[in-house]
């Protein structure tokens, strides 16, 4: 009689294919709930983003009511309102001023921790909303899609801290990663244009190797752009009624509309990089550093004066006039494009919140209309509008593929995209002559280093009051 088959050990190697398909099951489901937590942080930063986005377009038709109804009103509102808005800033909400994508920027380039999260905080990104809309109430010439990222990077950021909080669903998010997503994801649904989002996140945010090469960084900025999408229709930012005319004379257009945007859109970046103490004289100079809340009210003035001049076209971001240019329908005043040039850079160095992004494609097309004015008949000068708005963006940014995409995208004039490439890239070439770095790295360099100093000295402080009270606690024992 043989004896009976022993019972396999658990030690044994035929156990160890069952242990395998265990631990990769559990893996599966690991990265399974690492994308769901991702989706669902990009549905989060799609509603923040159209929620921003209501707000701004009341509080720009409020301000439409008061100065058509009252043409005064924005010499007592602009000042005012820029003052309170840069007191409340600097007490409140300082890593809220200015557009936001730089703020980003430096973010991701600075190690987890504190620091980098007070560049992004939700804390002050709610600050930055509440700001940047009284800002566009007032008549300040800024965007909302600028804060839109800062608002989508710390609203990505914070939903990711919270789920790492709980140890069950604890699964090692990247912050650079949950930032990048974010902040691409907040301006692909700020513009409705997802593919526009992919790639700002790649060439303007994706100088490392995060975004190039981590999946759902994509699908999180593809799935913000398409849940706005879904919640307000696919519609082009821009409406055209009728296609654009293009002929041999394009190349033409191209070549004016690249280096006439590249030289002012490149001396506009050198502009905001500057501030506004290059301009002052240097008897004024040390009043302005001593006084920003009584600056910000004389910036709010000179935009004041500039809406006065053009019949309050540069009040706001500008989207009503850029509308009309790409629409064929003139303007009541042909400075339109420079007097938007000057009260966007007023409002920039005024220190409020606010972005340059809109703003610069309705200098944009400002520039494009006078453009057209001098070739008459050469070409669309609907299409020498559009031309112009890329090529200034891709200027003022020196992001030229960003710029081309997410103009053909927000317009849906992809018969045209090849004309788009050949002016940003031309444009950013002659932009960087005069600024050789690009705005919003240049700048992030600034928050960077400050964020940074800030931290320092609060570590250094706190050390210092632990030693005081050891040694406190010391004296008494010996």
């Amino acid at each position: 009689m043989t004896d009976p088959a022993p019972t396999p050990s658990p030690l044994t190697p035929r156990s160890t294919p069952r242990k395998k398909r265990g631990r990769h099951t559990r893996r599966v489901s690991r990265h399974s709930w690492r994308i769901a937590v991702f989706l669902g942080g990009a549905a989060v930063v799609a509603l923040f983003s159209l929620g921003f986005a209501w707000l701004a377009e009341t509080m720009l038709h409020f301000n439409r009511e008061i100065t058509h109804a009252h043409w005064w009103s924005a010499l007592l509102m602009l000042p005012i309102a820029f003052a309170a808005i840069r007191w409340l800033t600097l007490r409140h909400a300082p890593e809220a001023r200015g557009s936001g994508i730089p703020q980003v920027i430096a973010a991701m380039s600075m190690p987890a921790g504190k620091a980098q999260t007070t560049l992004v905080s939700l804390k002050q990104s709610l600050w930055k909303i509440v700001l940047t809309a009284a800002g566009l109430l007032a008549g300040a010439s800024i965007g909302r899609e600028g804060p839109s990222v800062q608002v989508g990077a710390a609203a990505m950021l914070a939903w990711g801290n919270w789920w790492q909080k709980r140890r069950r669903f604890a699964v090692g998010f990247r912050p650079d990663a949950l930032i990048a997503a974010g902040a691409a994801g907040g301006l692909a649904a700020a513009f409705n244009t997802p593919l526009a989002g992919v790639v700002f996140a790649i060439e303007e945010l994706g100088r490392g190797s995060v975004v190039r090469w981590d999946r759902l960084v994509i699908a999180a900025v593809l799935s913000a752009g398409f849940i706005a999408l879904a919640l307000v229709g696919n519609n082009p930012y821009f409406h055209i009624d009728e296609a654009m005319l293009t002929a041999h004379g394009s190349w033409q257009a191209v070549l004016l509309c690249a280096v006439l945007n590249g030289v002012l859109g490149g001396l506009f970046a050198k502009a905001l990089l500057a501030g506004p103490m290059v301009w002052l004289p240097s008897v004024a100079r040390g009043w302005a550093q001593r006084h920003p809340v009584w600056l910000a009210a004389l910036c709010g003035l000179l935009v004041a004066f500039l809406g006065l001049l053009t019949a309050g076209a540069t009040y706001g971001t500008g989207y009503e006039q850029s509308a009309a240019l790409l629409n064929g329908q003139p303007l009541e005043s042909m400075l339109f494009g420079l007097a938007k040039l000057g009260a966007t850079i007023l409002s920039y160095f005024a220190g409020i919140p606010g972005g340059i992004f809109t703003p610069s494609l309705a200098i944009g097309t400002g520039i494009g209309d006078n453009i057209a004015a001098l070739l008459p008949g050469a070409a669309d000068g609907r299409l020498i509008v559009l031309l112009s708005m890329a090529g200034f963006l891709a200027a003022a940014t020196q992001s030229p593929i960003t710029a081309a995409v997410i103009v053909m995208e927000m317009t849906r004039s992809q018969d045209v995209t090849l004309l788009l490439l050949a002016t940003t890239l031309l444009a950013s070439f002659i932009s960087r002559q005069f600024c050789p770095k690009p705005f919003y790295h240049a700048a992030a360099r600034n928050f960077r280093r400050d964020a940074m100093q800030k931290h320092q000295a609060l570590t250094t402080q706190l050390s210092g009051q632990a030693n005081a009270l050891s040694e406190k606690t010391e004296k008494p024992k010996a």
